[in-house]
């Protein structure tokens, strides 16, 4: 089992949860998140002051899948979240040991 975190841009979303809805894949996470990476930022202004927003807001989503989903669930993200520009967000993939719903029990792919 792997679990699949996407940082990805806000308005992205719902483009991203129909993409890996449509591949079969069900149940995620999200959060809102801020961060910084190549964009490091921007300038605004407010009341004539100029200041930097260092750290973008974003949303980071969670998705568990097993291992043969992997690939599949990793095109829906790319390819729904991308647009070509500096700050589409990353994907971080890491292994599961172990998966358990507390509702029945149930554990490893079956509790996903």
């Amino acid at each position: 089992m792997k679990k699949i975190e996407a940082v990805i841009r806000h308005y992205k979303l719902e483009d991203v949860k129909k993409a890996l809805t449509d591949a079969g894949i069900v149940g995620m996470t999200v959060g809102e998140v801020r961060g910084f990476g190549r964009q490091r930022g921007h300038k605004e202004q407010y009341r004539g002051a100029e200041y930097t927003v260092d750290f973008m807001p974003k949303l980071k989503l969670e998705v568990v899948v097993d291992d043969p989903q992997l690939e599949v669930a990793i095109t829906a993200i790319t390819s729904s979240a991308q647009t070509g520009n500096v700050g589409d967000g990353k994907i971080f993939v890491t292994s599961l040991e172990d998966v358990i719903r507390i509702r029945t029990g149930e554990t490893g792919v079956e509790a996903i």
